[in-house]
């Protein structure tokens, strides 16, 4: 049984970024590749082990190299994408990027076979079956176990705005949702997904981790898939919450974001701050303010006593990290607007061609 530690947990501000996409053909949708994008012809150069695959046959994800500096996280992020973009083409196939593929029909497509997938849909049967969806995972290194766990319990209040901004997917299944994220909505159909509970300390985690694969409830500590979670293999803390992203430009922004946060997080626990003391049902209740509304959601305050807006919490932000990005986020058409406007403008097949990354 793997089981992290501790002991992880031994650098501060490295930092990690997990970005899963589609595999699509000439017409932009989705087609099995992982066959031969992952096991057949494996790329080489910064996508060497760096590849692999999700749930379906179409779906790939990719990580970047460990980034030392958060200044060199765009060049890596594009690196990355342009490495994989080049390796699909090479074999016939085109990369699209949203939270969900509008023409992505589970019914239709294959699932992976690796025994791990294989197992997951035998247990988890329908919500599993129907998960298309991609997300944007965000790792930044922490150098002390328990304060990976506070700082995961505090980014809890942050994440909704985060998810608002990211949002990347109003339709499913060739039909509008209605939601701004529908992806983080079918993701919660899963166990263990969604809002995680607050954790006394990290000794209080590990042992939840243990237990959860002790007990049969999951078969490794990875399909704990919370929105945050202190990551017991890598020592960092991984914030799992964003829509996945056809913009690098947008991927940047959130990933120098989170960034700044866990340095900020990390600076106020060595500083003895206390933790924010609120329900998970309030922090859940800002969650799918942020699934329905995406830029025009607001969010219960951190001392549930008022409401602030999403154009509240970018300004606040901004001044205090200079969060600069979410500024620009804020100030573009939002993915999900774009997305409809571009459905309503010209049909599915140029929405499907404006999610392709060539």
């Amino acid at each position: 049984m793997e089981l992290g530690s501790a002991d992880a947990f031994d650098r501060m501000g490295t930092l990690g970024v997990e970005e899963e996409f589609y595999i699509v053909d000439e017409r932009g949708r989705p087609t099995s590749g992982i066959g031969e994008l992952v096991y057949e012809h494996p790329p080489g150069g910064i996508l060497e082990d760096r590849i692999d695959h999700e749930l379906f046959q179409c779906t790939i994800e990719t990580q970047t190299p460990l980034i030392e500096d958060v200044d060199a996280a765009g060049e890596a992020i594009r690196a990355v994408r342009e490495a994989l973009v080049e390796h699909a083409a090479d074999h016939g196939y085109r990369i699209a990027a949203a939270g969900l593929h509008p023409a992505a029909k589970w019914r239709e497509l294959d699932h992976a076979t690796k025994p791990r997938y294989q197992s997951q849909l035998d247990r988890i049967q329908y919500p599993q079956h129907r998960n298309t969806t991609s997300g944007l995972h965000v790792h930044v290194g922490v150098d002390d176990a328990d304060k990976a766990t506070w700082i995961a319990n505090e980014l809890r209040w942050y994440l909704p705005p985060v998810l608002a901004l990211s949002a990347n997917s109003p339709f499913w299944c060739g039909f509008d949702t209605g939601l701004a994220s529908a992806r983080a909505k079918i993701f919660e159909a899963l166990p263990n997904t969604g809002m995680p509970t607050r954790f006394a300390d990290f000794e209080a985690y590990q042992r939840f981790e243990r237990r959860m694969v002790e007990l049969g409830s999951i078969e490794d500590r990875g399909e704990l898939w919370y929105d945050v979670r202190p990551h017991t293999g890598h020592g960092t803390v991984e914030v799992r919450t964003p829509d996945a992203q056809t913009d690098p430009d947008a991927t940047l922004a959130f990933v120098e974001y989170v960034h700044a946060l866990v340095e900020d997080l990390a600076t106020r626990y060595e500083d003895g701050e206390s933790g924010t003391a609120i329900r998970r049902e309030l922090l859940d209740a800002n969650k799918w303010h942020a699934m329905r509304y995406g830029r025009d959601a607001s969010f219960v305050t951190r001392d549930a006593e008022d409401t602030v807006t999403l154009e509240e919490f970018v300004a606040a932000e901004t001044e205090r990290l200079g969060a600069v990005g979410l500024r620009r986020l804020l100030d573009a058409e939002s993915p999900t607007i774009r997305q409809r406007r571009l459905y309503d403008e010209s049909g599915l097949d140029a929405l499907c061609e404006a999610l392709c990354l060539d």
